[in-house]
């Protein structure tokens, strides 16, 4: 069951996606992005490597703690993340709620050349063509305000449209429907939408779930180096950060502080 938090985002998504089609119609989105020419870039692909894979997230605000960085210039952070050893970046293109903007999206992606992710909250097959325009190279499908039906959906038209799909799970029925709907790269949230509380040890305990080929991905809480280190012993080596990265006063030094070099590799998860 959805929030109250969730339930109002649900509410102004699906406006917004209305208000949306009043200027162009879905018809007319699915042709703009049949003719969409760009070079994907490997989102999930840079997430298959060996080490520690961080996904650098260019976030102003958040609804449990307001603006982080309201001055943020998307670009100066895209470049510090790359030049940081960032695998990909994360923008938040929703506005009422994180301050962000699709100009944020597509600032970031001209600045670099790593993949980048669509942080926002995907309720309508509209906001995945969207996506695709703007340049995205993958999108969040959170399946805890989708359908299992929606989920599945979604995902084999981004695999139609050659986009990469991070899902995000927070719970065990979250994984299961995830899983049903074929989900391959699969964010584990720490962060509890219900209360915000957040607890690192959520992914520890949410991994023994997924299935073997599936590619988890920590999400929230992660602040040091010493969450990263929990975090990978248990069989983790992706991250989604945003918060800390964004606060940091030198991001790009922060960022290779957490990649770092391990004395010697984990061994994986079978």
């Amino acid at each position: 069951m959805k929030t109250d938090f969730l339930s109002r985002i649900v509410e102004q998504k699906e406006e917004e996606v209305r208000t949306a089609k009043t200027r162009v119609s879905e018809n007319r989105l699915i042709r703009d992005a049949s003719s969409v020419c760009r070079e994907a870039r490997p989102f999930m692909r840079n997430l298959e490597r060996p080490g520690i894979n961080i996904i650098a997230e260019i976030k102003r605000a958040s609804p449990s703690k307001g603006l982080i960085c309201p001055n943020l210039n998307p670009a100066e952070y895209a470049s510090d993340y790359e030049k940081g050893g960032a695998a990909a970046l994360s923008v938040l293109t929703d506005t009422p709620y994180f301050q962000g903007s699709f100009e944020d999206l597509k600032t970031a992606r001209a600045a670099v050349s790593l993949p980048v992710l669509r942080k926002d909250f995907l309720i309508s097959s509209y906001q995945i063509y969207e996506s695709l325009i703007l340049g995205a190279d993958a999108v969040l499908l959170i399946a805890r305000i989708l359908s299992r039906e929606q989920l599945r959906d979604y995902l084999n038209l981004c695999k139609e449209l050659k986009l990469d799909a991070l899902v995000e799970v927070h719970s065990e029925q979250d994984i299961e429907a995830a899983t049903s709907a074929g989900a391959r790269l699969v964010g584990i949230n720490n962060r509890n939408l219900s209360s915000f509380e957040t607890d690192i040890k959520n992914a520890v305990s949410m991994l023994s779930l997924l299935n073997s080929d599936q590619i988890p991905v920590a999400e929230s809480g992660i602040r040091g180096k010493e969450d990263i280190e929990i975090l990978r012993k248990a069989g983790i080596h992706n991250f989604l950060i945003g918060e800390s990265l964004v606060r940091a006063s030198d991001p790009r030094a922060f960022l290779k502080s957490l990649i770092g070099e391990a004395d010697r590799p984990y061994v994986k998860r079978v």
